[in-house]
C-alpha cells in the first residue's frame, strides 16, 4: 500500500498532478528568481543602449566639429588672434579629440595630423611678442579669461602626456608620432616655462608667474596623468643588463623625447613650499607621491635611461620630497605600490613587486657610485641621510613582508652562508626559471652599493657626528630636531633587512657579500656589541667577569665533600659510557672531566645564576623588536666572521673582542637560544633564532677545542628546567614522530633543545639519554616481534679468522634495520675447521672488537692516522682506489654503530676534524694543523705576510 500523502495540494483540480508543499515553494521561488533577472536584464539592455547612443551621438557631433575645424584653421590660420585661438580653435580641438582620442586610447591618422596643426599653432602663438596673438595674454588677463585659459591649458598637458604614453621607441612605427610627441613636450615645457612666454613684462610678471606655478602644480598631481604617463613611456625603452654597457644609445628624437619628459617630471619639484588658490602646501607633495608612485617603481629605471639625464633623477631636490613623503605617509604610499597595474609589465613585476623596484631604484640613484653617495650634490646633509636610511626601511620590511605573503619560508631558505638563498617562486612564474633567475640576479645588481664598505663606513660617520652634536646640545623632547638623528639602530635595520633581502633574491651566493662587508669593516661589529652590552647588561659590563672569579673556586670547594655518596654509583654506571663517546670524540678524559663535569656545576647555583641573562630568560618574544633586530645582525656577522677567526687572533690577540667579552657573547646566546626553544617560537623571530643558533654552535665548537668559558656558562639556562633524563628522550622521540609523520617545516620547540643545544645537559646526562634512546628502541622493535620469539630476526654469520672484514662487510652490509637484532657469530679458522663454542654475546662482542681493529688499521687502507701525538683516525684519500672501499668505510660506520647500541667499548679515536664532518659542523682553520701540520703553518704565515703588507 502507497504511503499516505503528506502536504500535497492540488493546482488544477482532481485532474492535475499534484506536488508537495515543499516543492511548490521552490517553484514559487525559481519563478521569482527568473523575473528578477529579467527585469535586470531588462534595465542593464535599457542603460547599454542609452551609453551607446551618447557615445554615438557625441562621437558624430565631433566628427562634425572636426570637418569645421578642419575648414577654419585652413581658411584663417594666418589670421587668428589669441582670443580666436581660445574659442574658435582650442575648444572645439580639444572636444573632438577627446571624443575620437582618448576615449578610444588611439591616435588615428587623421587625429594626428590635426593635433599637429593645433600644437604648430599653439607654439607659433605663444613665441609671437603681439599681445593681441599671444594666448599666453588672457592668462593673465581677465578673471574669466584666466579661468576659461587656465581650463584649456591643462586639458592641452592631460592630451600631451595622453600622447606621450602612446609614444613607442621600440615599435617600427611612422616619423609622425614622434614629431607629435615632440611637439606635445614642447609645447608643454613652453606653457610651464615663465622665461619662454614673450608677452611677459614688469606689470603682469606677477600674474604670469602664478598662472606658471599654477599649471607646474596641476601637471605635478594625479590628475594631469603625466606620470602615469611617463611610466608607461620610458617602460618601453630598452633596458641594457650587461654592466659594460652602461649607456643607452637613443636617436636625436628619441633622446629629445625622453630629456623633455624627465624635465617635467622634475620641475614640480621646484615649488615645494608654493602657495595659489586650489592647492595647499600639502597637495603639492603630489608630485613627490606621483613620482614615487610611478617613476621610482619602474623596474631597471637608471639602466633605461640616458646617462646624462641620471643626475637629474640623483639630486637631493628630487630624492629628498620622495624620501620624506614615504616617511610622512608610508602606509598610504605602499597600499598604492600594492595596487599598481601591472597587466602592461612583463614577467619583472610577478616575480619582484613594485615596492621591491622602488626599494632597489632608491638605492641605485642615492649610491649608485661612492662618487655620488659623497659628492657635494648627493645626500650629503643630514637629515638626507636619515630619509634615505629610513626609507630604505619602510620599503625593505614590506618588501619582506610580500616574501613572507608569498610563501617564502625564511628558515628553509635563508642560509647565511649562501648556498640556499633563494625563495620558491610563484607557479605561474616558474615556467621560465632561466628568465627569472637573470631577472632576479639584474635585480640584485642595482644593490651593489650596500656591499661596498665605503657605504658602511659614510653612514657610521654620519651617526658619530649626530652623537657629538647630541651630547653638544641637548634637544627638548618635542623638538622635532630629536627625531632627525641617524642612529647605529637604524644602520642595523638597514642591513639586517639587507641580509634577507639578500638571502632571498640572490640565488647563487645569498648574503655573502653584505656579511663579508660587514664583518671586516674595522669596529663595525665592536659597536654593535658595545650597544647589546650596555642594553642588557645595563652597564654592568664587568659583574659576569667578577662572579665567574668569585664564585668557580668556592663552588668547588663546596662540592668536594657534598653529596658525593649518592651520586656515586649513578657516575659508576655512566662513566663506562662516558669513556665510549670520549674514544670515539678524541677526548681525554681529563679534558671532558674539566669542562662537562655535572658534579663540578650543578650544586652552586649561584655561579649559574650569573650565566643565565635575566632580560633574555624569555627568549626573543620577550625583547624588543629594536634588541631583536641588533642581535640578528650581531649574530649573522660574527658567526661569518668566526669562520676565518684563527686562534692566534681569538685567544692571543683576543681580536675583536676580548674573552672576557666572548664569555658575556656566549652566556647571551646560550639564553637566547635555550628560552627560544623552549617557548617554541613560530616563524616571526626565525630569522633571529637561526642566526643566533649558528653563531652558538661556532662559539661551542671553539670552547669544546680550546676552552675560554667556564662549563657553568653552558649548563645555567636550563639549571631549573631541564626535564629528567627519560621525560626528555621521551618528549624528543614524540615530537620527532609528529614532525615526520605531519611532513610538516619544522619549527623550534622544546624537543629542539637535544638535537640543537644539547650542552645545556651535563655530559653523563647526556650519555644516559643515548642510552634511554636505545633502550626506548630495543622496547619498541620488542613490541613489533623484531627481538624474541617466533619473529625473531637475529642474524647467523660465519666469519674466517683471516678474511673478517670481507666476510662481515659480505654479511651484514646488507642487513639495514635488522643490524640492530643479534648477532650469532660462528668463527672458521685459518685451517678451515670451525671452531666450537655457542655465541651467547662473547663472540659477537669479539667479532666486532676484531673487525674494527683489522678495518681501521692504516695497513688496511681504508683510515689513516693524523701525524698529531695523539695518532687520531681518518678516513684515507686513496680508500676509493680499494675495491669496493667507500662502501665498506659506510660498513664500519654501521659497525661502530652497532658497537655503540649494544655497549661494546672500541678502543679508537677520530679525528675532531671527521666528526664534524659527520655531523655536519664547521670545521675551523686552525684544525687543519691536526691534519697536515706543515700546510697549517705555511698558511698562517702567508697570512701574516699579507696582514702585515696591508
Amino acid at each position: 500500500m502507497d504511503e499516505p500523502r503528506k502536504h500535497q495540494v492540488s493546482l488544477r483540480g482532481a485532474s492535475a498532478k499534484e506536488i508537495s508543499r515543499d516543492a511548490l515553494l521552490e517553484k514559487v521561488s525559481q519563478e521569482r528568481e527568473n523575473r528578477n533577472y529579467a527585469r535586470k536584464a531588462a534595465y542593464a539592455a535599457i542603460f547599454i543602449q542609452r551609453v551607446w547612443r551618447s557615445y554615438n551621438v557625441t562621437r558624430k557631433v565631433g566628427m562634425e566639429f572636426q570637418e569645421e575645424w578642419e575648414i577654419l584653421v585652413k581658411n584663417q590660420a594666418e589670421f587668428m588672434t589669441g582670443e580666436l585661438i581660445s574659442k574658435s580653435v582650442l575648444r572645439p580641438f580639444i572636444f573632438f579629440i577627446t571624443c575620437l582620442s582618448i576615449r578610444r586610447r588611439k591616435i588615428l591618422a587623421r587625429e594626428l595630423k590635426c593635433t599637429q596643426t593645433c600644437f604648430k599653432i599653439l607654439l607659433e602663438s605663444i613665441n609671437s611678442t603681439d599681445s593681441r596673438k599671444n594666448i599666453c595674454s588672457l592668462i593673465v588677463g581677465t578673471t574669466e579669461e584666466r579661468r576659461t585659459s587656465t581650463y584649456q591649458a591643462q586639458k592641452l598637458i592631460s592630451l600631451c602626456s595622453f600622447i606621450l604614453s602612446e609614444c613607442d621607441t621600440s615599435l617600427a612605427q611612422s616619423q609622425d608620432i614622434f614629431v607629435l610627441t615632440s611637439l606635445a613636450l614642447r609645447l608643454v615645457v613652453v606653457l610651464t616655462d615663465l622665461k619662454s612666454w614673450k608677452i611677459v613684462n614688469d606689470d603682469n610678471i606677477g600674474d604670469a608667474d602664478a598662472a606658471v606655478k599654477n599649471l607646474v602644480c596641476f601637471m605635478g598631481s594625479c590628475r594631469s596623468g603625466l606620470y602615469v604617463s611617463l611610466r608607461r613611456y620610458i617602460s618601453k625603452l630598452d633596458v641594457c643588463f650587461s654592466p659594460k654597457v652602461k649607456n643607452i644609445v637613443q636617436t636625436d628624437d628619441e633622446f629629445l623625447i625622453t630629456a623633455s619628459a624627465i624635465t617635467l617630471a622634475i620641475r614640480p619639484f621646484n615649488l615645494r613650499t608654493f602657495k595659489v588658490a586650489g592647492f595647499s602646501e600639502f597637495d603639492l607633495h603630489s608630485a613627490a607621491e606621483q613620482y614615487s608612485l610611478h617613476l621610482l617603481t619602474i623596474p631597471w629605471l637608471t639602466h633605461r635611461l640616458p646617462a646624462v639625464l641620471l643626475p637629474a633623477l640623483k639630486h637631493k631636490s628630487t630624492l629628498s620630497p620622495c624620501l620624506q613623503i614615504l616617511m610622512i605617509s608610508r602606509d598610504i604610499i605602499i597600499r598604492k605600490m600594492s595596487d599598481i597595474d601591472q597587466s602592461s609589465m612583463d614577467c619583472s613585476l610577478k616575480v619582484i613587486p613594485p615596492v621591491g623596484w622602488a626599494l632597489a631604484n632608491i638605492i641605485d640613484l642615492t649610491a649608485g657610485s661612492e662618487n655620488d653617495f659623497l659628492d657635494s650634490g648627493a645626500l650629503n646633509q643630514g637629515l638626507e641621510f636619515v630619509s634615505y636610511v629610513h626609507g630604505v626601511t619602510i620599503l625593505a620590511d614590506n618588501l619582506l613582508a610580500w616574501l613572507h605573503n608569498a610563501g617564502w619560508n625564511e628558515k628553509g631558505n635563508q642560509n647565511l652562508e649562501g648556498n640556499d638563498g633563494a625563495y620558491e617562486l610563484p607557479v605561474s612564474v616558474q615556467e621560465n626559471e632561466t628568465t627569472c633567475g637573470s631577472l632576479k640576479t639584474s635585480f640584485m645588481d642595482l644593490f651593489r652599493p650596500v656591499c661596498e664598505q665605503w657605504h658602511l663606513k659614510r653612514l657610521l660617520e654620519i651617526s658619530k657626528r649626530y652623537a657629538h652634536m647630541n651630547e653638544a646640545k641637548i634637544l627638548p623632547a618635542n623638538n622635532s630636531e630629536s627625531l632627525e638623528n641617524l642612529e647605529l639602530l637604524d644602520i642595523a635595520y638597514f642591513y639586517s633587512y639587507m641580509l634577507r633581502i639578500f638571502a632571498a633574491f640572490n640565488p647563487m651566493i645569498g648574503p655573502l657579500p653584505v656579511l663579508n662587508m660587514l664583518s671586516f669593516t674595522p669596529g663595525f661589529l665592536g659597536n654593535l656589541w658595545g650597544v647589546l652590552e650596555s642594553s642588557i647588561f645595563h652597564g654592568n659590563s664587568h659583574t659576569i667577569g667578577d662572579a665567574n672569579h668569585g664564585t668557580s673556586k668556592v663552588s668547588g670547594r663546596k662540592k668536594e665533600g657534598i653529596d658525593k655518596k649518592p651520586k656515586q654509583a649513578n657516575k659508576d654506571g655512566v662513566n663506562k659510557w662516558v669513556n665510549v663517546l670520549q674514544k670515539f670524540t678524541g677526548k681525554s678524559q681529563a679534558e671532558v672531566d674539566f669542562s662537562d663535569s655535572a658534579d663540578d656545576h650543578l650544586v652552586d647555583g649561584d655561579s649559574l645564576d650569573v650565566w643565565d641573562i635575566e632580560p633574555l630568560r624569555h627568549g626573543p618574544q620577550g625583547i624588543s623588536k629594536d634588541m631583536s633586530c641588533l642581535l640578528h645582525l650581531f649574530c649573522a656577522t660574527y658567526s661569518h666572521l668566526l669562520l676565518v677567526l684563527d686562534d692566534i687572533e681569538f685567544y692571543e690577540k683576543q681580536v675583536p673582542f676580548t674573552l672576557e667579552q666572548q664569555r658575556r657573547i656566549a652566556s647571551v646566546l646560550n639564553t637566547l637560544v635555550y628560552n627560544g626553544l623552549s617557548f617554541s617560537l613560530g616563524q616571526q623571530n626565525g630569522s633571529l633564532l637561526d642566526s643566533a643558533i649558528r653563531c652558538l654552535h661556532l662559539m661551542y665548537e671553539r670552547d669544546c677545542r680550546h676552552q675560554f668559558c667556564p662549563p657553568a656558562l653552558w649548563l645555567s639556562p636550563a639549571r631549573r628546567s631541564r626535564p629528567p633524563i627519560a621525560v626528555a628522550a621521551r618528549t624528543h622521540e614524540v615530537l620527532s614522530a609528529n614532525i615526520r609523520s605531519e611532513d610538516a617545516m619544522v619549527v623550534h620547540n622544546m624537543g629542539s633543545v637535544i638535537t640543537i643545544m644539547p650542552h645545556v645537559f651535563p655530559f653523563e646526562e647526556r650519555v644516559q639519554m643515548f642510552r634511554e634512546f636505545i633502550n626506548m628502541d630495543k622496547v619498541s622493535r620488542r613490541m613489533a616481534g623484531e627481538v624474541a620469539g617466533p619473529g625473531s630476526r637475529s642474524a647467523e654469520i660465519v666469519i674466517r679468522r683471516g678474511h673478517i672484514v670481507e666476510d662481515g662487510f659480505r654479511q651484514l652490509n646488507s642487513l639495514g634495520s635488522r643490524l640492530k637484532s643479534s648477532i650469532h657469530v660462528s668463527f672458521v679458522s685459518e685451517c678451515g675447521l670451525p671452531e666450537a663454542g655457542l655465541d651467547y654475546g662473547g663472540l659477537s662482542k669479539e667479532f666486532l672488537t676484531d673487525i674494527s681493529k683489522a678495518a681501521f688499521a692504516p695497513e688496511y687502507g681504508l683510515f689513516s692516522q693524523t701525524s698529531t701525538a695523539d695518532r687520531l683516525l681518518i678516513p684515507n684519500a686513496a680508500a676509493r682506489y680499494l675495491l669496493n672501499g667507500i662502501q665498506m668505510i659506510e660498513f664500519l660506520g654501521r659497525v661502530v654503530g652497532k658497537a655503540l647500541y649494544e655497549g661494546i667499548l672500541l678502543d679508537y679515536a677520530f679525528s675532531h676534524v671527521f666528526v664534524q664532518k659527520l655531523l655536519g659542523q664547521y670545521s675551523f682553520l686552525d684544525e687543519l694543523s691536526t691534519l697536515d701540520p706543515e700546510l697549517y703553518r705555511n698558511l698562517i704565515t702567508m697570512m701574516v705576510i699579507l696582514r702585515s703588507s696591508v
